[in-house]
């Protein structure tokens, strides 16, 4: 594992070296102040004083090569221009293709320029985290919030860079006038989504959108997998992921997560119906809906572990038991026990591989569709928790085969049984075991011995954000990130062995981000839940209402991402777009209480709406911003950040459903406020926390 000092030294365009982050001395001097503090030598204010002229003097040194090199580019711009317009009045093919050639060029050294502004932002988030994490992030809140936001930044010109910005805009748009446009006099600001067809164009466009934090629709989706990879300037394929990728595996990998949602929501219509039949009450419906993410915890971690050694072997076992499962399930009713419909939903939670599925494209998928492969493991997320309630509406048909009962409360079980069955079959004669680490590990070395420039582009670009598994090979985020001395490197640098040591490396940031994420599940469990139980007692609605109501809450997901992704996430920060809806969240919760005499339709679907859609749109940037601000020894392991997220949000929903059960004790009457309360004050708190960490999330 090579420390960040080093790779950048490694890493960096020769001729600039002189204009990069001292990140090496910065580094010895968070050591220094500490070890300062600790002896009584220095008072914390002087140490920030001291820290924030140092820092402003390396970004300085930054931001006024960055500007000098612009200039050049811009002046080489205006050169070919000038011979672009010469070239309009006598054209010739040759000089054109000529010129194009040079403006390519000027785009290939954009792109350096990008790679040596990327390694700084890179290099001064890990310094602002290492300094964080001796100081307790006291002085993060004061550099960014006299920095950030002042009309002179230059924190901001190497985060947000303009300048760049127009560069690149006449470079593609010369380039798209070189084009064969037929005829055409379209500019590209007549058509902005005309493809320019030209690769520097797209590698330069996705290092700005990485410097910039710009997203769009699959970027904004792939997000709430936690296992999106930044993509890199000039994409050269990983031999390994392509040799591990196989096309049919990742689909049956999709179609897990989309069964196993199905499974999860199919029974939420029916639940209280199916605790009547067999004796209970309506509110155990928590406990049958509940039991499922009970067991979800445990294999969530077991799941986890097994995809070390194998994707294969877990995906049958996990198929086994689901059908196993919801058989037990559609038998409880004609065995008349309550015990064995909890057991079925305790083996479906117990079959549950999403921690596979996704450490499957993590590491398996190659970087160049590793996106859209996370987009799709989302939308079929989506689409399942959608499709769950829409099926269950249309299993309502009563019947009996020999001593089989086969009617809306049963139909479910066996129809995801049979799902899974036809299911373990495809995936028996259709899934290929990707290679594994040890098995490429000659490729892997092949690969390393590429030319120092496009090694450089290679790996330099890739931020070590987010969860890969190929962030082990440029990822030292573990840097003593935990550790207070700089001795054993090697132990600083491995990923998490227990849970207890993954939530040692927990910033306070971090911590937020799972509380609001904790937070967002619970809301959300509590409305889809208990949705069954609350619109029987005050509606009168039947089971087919209430799974159109819930398909419909579900089908609002791939929208509103769509909006979120494209437009809002573009026009304002994460962390606004956090603040905004926790609060928005908070506002569907205070609406959604019977505190009138009456409680009417359209004040109960309008809050579930706000609540739900404000939750889907929180959960996009509290995940970007969880694996923004998360070690990268969370990246890689058994117990990485994904299983971490996962972990929140299964006890989320263990903890709602329980909530619903017990309530469920006082009477329906007073069940929707009873479990409101809880919602209202986790949400309260997670603002509150936001508010305290605001500035360390950027």
């Amino acid at each position: 594992m090579v420390a960040f000092g080093k790779k950048l030294k490694e890493t960096q365009i020769q001729e600039w070296q002189r204009y990069y982050i001292n990140y090496k001395l910065m580094k010895k001097k968070v050591k220094q102040y500490a070890q300062q503090i600790e002896v009584g030598a220095q008072d914390r204010r002087y140490v920030l004083k001291e820290f924030s002229r140092m820092l402003d003097n390396q970004i300085e040194k930054i931001v006024l090569f960055l500007l000098e090199q612009q200039g050049q580019l811009a002046s080489r711009i205006a050169k070919l221009n000038e011979q672009q317009e010469a070239l309009l009045q006598q054209p010739e093919i040759s000089q054109i293709a000529q010129l194009r050639e040079l403006y390519r060029a000027v785009g290939q050294d954009l792109l350096k320029l990008l790679f040596f502004v990327e390694m700084n932002a890179i290099g001064l988030r890990k310094i602002l985290k290492k300094f964080d994490k001796r100081f307790r992030y006291r002085f993060t809140d004061y550099y960014v919030t006299t920095r950030a936001n002042h009309p002179y930044s230059q924190l901001q010109q190497v985060f947000k860079q303009v300048g760049l910005g127009a560069v690149v805009g006449a470079i593609s748009r010369n380039l798209a006038d070189l084009q064969d446009r037929q005829g055409s006099y379209l500019s590209i600001y007549d058509q902005p989504a005309l493809p320019l067809q030209d690769p520097v164009i797209d590698s330069i466009k996705a290092a700005v959108d990485r410097l910039t934090h710009s997203t769009n629709f699959l970027h904004f989706l792939g997000q709430h997998a936690l296992i999106m990879q930044e993509e890199l300037p000039t994409p050269l394929e990983d031999d390994v992921a392509d040799e591990s990728y196989h096309f049919m595996s990742l689909l049956l990998n999709l179609a897990n997560t989309f069964l196993y949602m199905v499974n999860t929501y199919i029974v939420v219509p029916t639940a209280d119906d199916y605790s009547l039949s067999l004796g209970a009450a309506a509110t155990v419906c928590g406990v049958v809906i509940g039991s499922m993410a009970v067991a979800q915890v445990v294999s969530s971690v077991y799941f986890s572990a097994w995809s070390n050694k194998s994707y294969f072997r877990p995906l049958i076992f996990s198929s086994i038991v689901l059908f196993v499962g919801n058989v037990l399930y559609a038998l409880a009713y004609d065995l008349d026990s309550i015990a064995v419909l909890l057991i079925g939903r305790l083996f479906c939670g117990l079959g549950s591989a999403r921690a596979v599925n996704r450490r499957y494209i993590s590491d398996c998928v190659p970087l160049r569709i590793r996106m859209q492969a996370s987009a799709g493991f989302v939308s079929a997320s989506a689409l399942g928790m959608a499709c769950g309630p829409a099926l269950a509406g249309l299993l309502q048909i009563n019947f009996k085969i020999s001593k089989l009962t086969f009617n809306q409360n049963t139909l479910p079980g066996w129809v995801m049984a049979l799902a899974w069955f036809i299911y373990l079959i495809w995936l028996w004669i259709s899934f290929k075991e990707p290679v594994r680490e040890t098995e490429a590990e000659n490729v892997q070395q092949e690969a390393s011995a590429r030319p120092a420039e496009n090694d450089a582009l290679e790996k330099g670009l890739a931020q070590p954000l987010l969860l890969s598994s190929e962030e082990k090979h440029h990822d030292e985020e573990g840097d003593q990130e935990c550790d207070v001395s700089e001795e054993a490197p090697e132990e600083s640098h491995r990923p998490a062995t227990s849970i207890a040591s993954a939530y040692r490396l927990l910033t306070p940031s971090v911590k937020v981000q799972l509380l609001i994420y904790f937070m967002l599940k619970y809301a959300m469990e509590i409305l889809l839940a208990e949705s069954s139980v609350v619109t029987t007692y005050y509606f009168s609605w039947s089971t087919s209402s209430v799974a159109i109501f819930l398909a419909c809450l579900g089908l609002t997901v791939l929208p509103v991402n769509i909006v979120v992704g494209s437009y809002i996430s573009n026009m304002f920060e994460d962390r606004q777009i956090l603040l905004a809806s926790e609060i928005i969240v908070g506002i569907g919760i205070v609406l959604s209480f019977h505190i009138l005499r009456s409680y009417s339709v359209p004040q109960y679907v309008c809050s579930a709406l706000i609540t739900f859609v404000s939750a889907e749109v929180l959960e996009g940037v509290n995940l970007s911003l969880l694996s923004r601000v998360m070690s990268s020894r969370l990246a890689r392991g058994t117990y990485n950040g994904g299983l971490l997220s996962t972990e929140a949000g299964t006890l989320a929903r263990v903890v709602a459903d329980g909530t619903i059960t017990l309530a469920g004790y006082l009477g329906q009457s007073r069940l929707l406020n009873i479990t409101l309360l809880p919602s209202l004050f986790i949400c309260i708190s997670s603002i509150i926390a936001t508010c305290f960490t605001y500035n360390s999330l950027f």
